[in-house]
C-alpha cells in the first residue's frame, strides 16, 4: 500500500476518528505496539485494547485480493496470543478498487480462523461527513455516495475549516486517498475555487510530493488492474478445461478456483493433462 497505508493509518487512529468505533464498537482505550514476536519480524496493521474489559481489537488493511490473507490472520492472531495472552477480535477494511474476492476464514481440518471482511465501498460517505471531523471526511472519499462532486466540496469544506499545517497535512492525505478512487484531478480543480486551498498545490514541498504520489498510485491502480484481468481470464480458461474433462462443475469447486492465484493456475493446467479427478487437482 506504500503511503495509503500510512495515511489510512494516521487516520484511523486519530482520537476524535469515527469510522473504528463504527466497525468495531470500541471506545476508550489505547493503541499497542505492533511489532509481534517472530523470527522474521511480523507488523500488523493496527492494535487496539479497550480500556474497560482490555479486549484486543486487529484492524487489517488491505488495498488489493490477497489470497495468503487468510493464512496471515491466523498467524496474526497466534502470534499476538504469544505476546499478550488473548486473541483479538479481528477486522479486515478492503480499501481497493477491484471486486472484494478473499475469504472471511481460514478453514482447514486442523484450524478455523475467523475475522470480519469490511468492503469500506460499501459504507455510506454521509455517515462519515456528519461527524464534522476531518480524519473522518478525508476517509470518506473510499466510501459510498450518489454525489462525488458534491462529496468532495463538503469534504474540502470540512478541511478548510482546518487552520496552518493541520489544514495542508489533511490536504495532502485526501489527495493520495483519492488517487485510490481516480478522484485526484476532481479534487484539485475543486480546491482551485476555494482561495483558502488554493495555495497548497503550489506550495514548494506538498505540491510535488502529492503530485507525485497521485502519479504512483495511478500506476499500482493500472498494474493492479492488469493482474486481475489475468487472474479473471486464467480462472476462466481453468474452469472450461475441468468442465470439458470432468464435466460440470461443483460450486464448491468453483470457489476455490477463484481463490488460486496466477502462479496456481497455471500451475493446475499443468497437472490437468495427467490428473485423474478434480480431487487430484485440489488435495485437501
Amino acid at each position: 500500500m506504500h503511503e495509503y497505508d500510512t495515511v489510512l493509518k494516521s487516520l484511523l487512529t486519530d482520537s476524535r476518528n469515527t469510522l473504528f468505533h463504527l466497525i468495531t464498537g470500541a471506545k476508550r482505550g489505547r493503541w499497542l505496539n505492533v511489532e509481534l514476536p517472530k523470527v522474521l519480524q511480523a507488523r500488523v496493521d493496527l492494535l487496539f485494547e479497550i480500556a474497560a474489559t482490555r479486549e484486543l481489537i486487529l484492524l487489517e488493511l488491505q488495498s488489493h485480493n490477497d489470497p495468503n490473507l487468510p493464512m496471515r490472520m491466523a498467524e496474526y492472531a497466534l502470534l499476538i496470543w504469544r505476546k499478550y495472552g488473548r486473541f483479538p477480535k479481528m477486522y479486515v477494511l478492503y480499501v481497493g478498487t477491484q471486486r472484494l474476492r478473499m475469504p472471511s476464514e481460514l478453514d482447514t481440518p486442523g484450524l478455523i480462523c475467523r475475522y470480519t471482511m469490511i468492503d469500506i465501498r460499501h459504507w455510506n460517505a454521509e455517515t462519515l461527513l456528519e461527524s464534522n471531523h476531518p480524519a473522518d471526511a478525508v476517509l470518506s472519499i473510499l466510501g459510498r455516495y450518489t454525489d462525488r462532486l458534491e462529496t468532495v466540496r463538503r469534504i474540502l469544506e470540512c478541511i478548510a475549516k482546518m487552520k496552518g499545517s493541520s489544514r495542508k497535512i489533511a490536504f495532502s492525505k485526501l489527495m493520495i486517498l483519492a488517487g485510490i478512487r481516480q478522484l485526484a484531478d476532481v479534487v484539485e480543480q475543486e480546491a482551485k475555487h476555494m482561495p483558502i486551498l488554493n495555495d497548497i498545490m503550489d506550495h514548494s514541498v506538498i505540491g510535488p510530493a502529492i503530485r507525485q504520489g497521485r502519479r504512483q498510485g495511478r500506476a499500482e491502480g493500472i498494474a493492479e488492474g492488469k493482474l486481475e484481468g489475468k487472474i479473471e481470464e486464467a480462472a476462466g480458461l481453468a474452469q472450461r478445461m475441468l468442465a470439458a474433462r470432468f464435466g460440470a462443475l461443483s460450486p464448491t469447486t468453483k470457489k476455490r478456483l477463484a481463490k488460486l492465484t496466477l502462479p496456481e493456475l497455471e500451475d493446475l493446467a499443468i497437472r490437468l493433462l495427467t490428473a485423474k479427478s478434480i480431487a487430484e487437482l485440489f488435495p485437501r
